[in-house]
């Protein structure tokens, strides 16, 4: 039963720090950036100040998505060794007050975020929110192996979110870059889990390293890569893409082709004799590879009014 392994220690006086991690601040850096380009490359102008405050916003909404998310796996991040010393299971910050603290800033969030830039945004950001602590968090999670496939489309909100906050409607550009971090999503954690393994088990989450086996999860790191290249790529021929942006994403998805192939074709005996050396350079790599896309949709945007960018 899950509540045998609530083992974190009693609160303590918190400190503001303790706070912040709260809000899983590394996550929310790529909540912002994403977002951030998102509303950059729309083709419309937006007021700095409306664009700054959007921005923001979003970045409140998922810092709000951590702290709930901290508060209902308090007890399972309290027996993984990845997640023990977040601030509820190391008992710097109550269960209630991250409730409380995620509570708070999901209405100041959307309700800000709807009079800064528009209403849409601002359902987005709800259901963004919503999607990420109750059905992620709270039942794909720790009810089916494809956790991350389908929970992965809380993570590709934001830009999503940007791009409708600064043009007040979904156009395919947006539909694309929320893709492009959905497709992104399970191999990019299936890497991780491949060398977590443990912690995934010890903590009852059943993830597919957990259910059906290291060898099938190479597999699904492999198919889900092919199925991620042609998403990225395409991007370059729509409005927000140019040939920046066609070549990086071409470098990019040629490596990570290669890293998830060389991952389909690892023996598991040779790799936890190396310590997961390859499986460990993926993943990191997989991080610079949504940022490097993102960067390069921004490349894009800058270069356009000096006829640089776009095709």
């Amino acid at each position: 039963m899950m509540s045998d392994i609530r083992t974190y220690e009693q609160p303590r006086e918190a400190g503001f720090g303790d706070y912040v991690q709260l809000l899983k601040p590394r996550v929310m850096s790529l909540v912002v950036f994403t977002a951030l380009v998102g509303l950059l490359v729309a083709p419309v102008s937006v007021h700095p100040v409306v664009a700054m405050a959007s921005i923001l916003f979003i970045a409140l909404g998922a810092g709000a998505s951590g702290a709930l998310n901290m508060w209902w796996d308090a007890d399972i991040d309290a027996v993984m060794r990845r997640t023990a010393k977040r601030p509820v299971p190391a008992g710097k910050v109550e269960a209630g007050e991250a409730l409380g603290l995620g509570m708070a800033l999901s209405g100041i969030s959307i309700v800000m975020l709807a009079l800064a830039s528009n209403w849409l945004a601002a359902g987005l950001l709800t259901f963004t929110i919503f999607f990420y602590a109750v059905i992620y968090s709270m039942w794909l999670k720790r009810s089916t192996p494809q956790n991350i496939v389908i929970g992965g489309a809380a993570g590709a909100f934001p830009p999503m979110i940007g791009w409708v906050a600064a043009t007040g409607s979904i156009s395919l550009e947006a539909v694309l870059m929320f893709a492009l971090i959905f497709m992104w999503t399970p191999p990019h954690f299936w890497a991780l889990a491949l060398f977590m393994k443990e912690d995934y088990s010890n903590a009852g989450v059943p993830m597919l390293t957990v259910t059906h086996g290291l060898r099938a999860t190479r597999k699904h790191i492999w198919v889900y890569t092919v199925l991620l290249a042609p998403v990225a790529v395409g991007a370059a021929f729509t409005r927000i893409g140019g040939p920046t942006y066609l070549a990086a994403s071409l470098v990019l998805n040629g490596w990570f082709l290669w890293g998830a192939w060389r991952i389909w074709h690892r023996d598991d005996i040779v790799a936890e004799t190396d310590n997961y050396v390859v499986e460990k350079l993926v993943f990191r790599f997989s991080l610079y590879y949504l940022f490097l896309h993102f960067g390069a949709l921004l490349a894009e945007a800058a270069l356009r009014p000096y006829g640089l960018g776009g095709w």
